[in-house]
């Protein structure tokens, strides 16, 4: 079938280089004599039919913004056969032969079931700040979302270090401990704590009064949000060791602001390759990096487990405190 007019959407949980993706997607299919329709709100707006043209101008100026111009929400609808019933019923009166899909292992799972039902030809690009889409190495918004956390984590180290205090800094992550630990391996921090570790606060408190007793003043402690609460190890820190302790929690900031160069050129990149797939009759696979290439891999594939270096990491972080 000869593909003329494709849907993009954004799903799921937005990224910072969302919309340089979508940039990408639209100036590279019209490029390619392609009709280009962005989908609202994600799978919601493809059940309630809510469309736009886009052309170039749709696009302009949005390459530097975080968020996603498409806007996003979560569908519990679409979960449903009817609500999948009626995003194909969409695609159908609308003409649409293929959906770029911009997300998450969610969003893209939601691609693998409408393929696998409506054989509508589905292609993902990887965009989450939680790197959990298996089989690449990198997701579009990581980079950024790490950037973000660094940022701040340098300004509260000023006041860790001036004030002698210890920090507990609550970062993004429910299921995944990834952002936490490349935050602590970059920041310089001396604990971390994620779902897919368990970890001992009495050995975190003995490691801390030690310190102290050594003349180090300041600590700072990274906990991904999944693994447990930071005002809960904050307040158990202060009972065990009568040392003054603070709880940030830097949630959202991370998934906003302006995307790093390196996610823009990765959006970018991967929009181009996911939009010649669609051109070349591919289906229910997405696009990503891996080992500075452009691979293709199986959707069913991309929504497993990903195994990530956890020990290496934490190895590293705890040798070099």
């Amino acid at each position: 079938m000869a593909i003329k007019r494709i849907g993009v959407l954004t799903a799921g949980g937005d990224a910072p280089g969302m919309n340089a993706a979508i940039r990408g997607v639209v100036r590279y299919g019209l490029n390619s004599k392609l009709e280009v329709v962005g989908i609202l709100r994600g799978w919601l707006g493809l059940i309630n039919e809510e469309l736009k043209p886009l052309d170039h101008h749709s696009v302009s100026g949005i390459i530097n913004l975080g968020g996603t111009m498409l806007k996003t929400a979560r569908c519990l609808e679409f979960k449903t056969d009817e609500g999948q019933k009626q995003a194909y019923q969409t695609v159908k009166r609308n003409l649409i032969d293929g959906l770029i899909v911009i997300g998450g292992d969610g969003s893209f799972r939601a691609a693998h079931q409408f393929y696998k039902k409506y054989n509508v030809p589905c292609v993902g690009i990887p965009a989450s700040i939680d790197n959990d889409i298996n089989g690449i190495d990198l997701t579009i918004g990581l980079d950024t979302a790490i950037n973000t956390a660094v940022y701040a984590l340098d300004n509260i180290r000023d006041t860790a270090t001036s004030m002698e205090r210890i920090f507990v800094v609550e970062v993004m992550g429910r299921s995944s401990g990834y952002i936490a630990l490349q935050v602590a391996l970059a920041g310089g921090c001396e604990e971390v704590i994620i779902p897919e570790q368990s970890f001992d606060l009495n050995k975190i408190c003995h490691d801390i009064v030690e310190g102290n007793l050594r003349g180090k003043l300041s600590w700072i402690i990274i906990v991904a949000e999944g693994a447990v609460s930071a005002q809960d190890i904050a307040k158990n820190i202060t009972e065990m060791t009568s040392l003054e302790t603070r709880a940030i929690v830097l949630g959202h900031i991370q998934r906003g602001g302006r995307p790093t160069a390196f996610s823009r050129i990765l959006a970018l990149t991967l929009a181009c390759a996911a939009v010649d797939c669609l051109l070349a009759g591919k289906a229910d696979i997405a696009v990503g990096l891996e080992d500075s290439r452009i691979v293709e891999i199986d959707l069913e594939f991309a929504t497993r487990k990903k195994d990530l270096p956890i020990d290496k990491i934490y190895r590293l972080i705890k040798i070099l405190t």
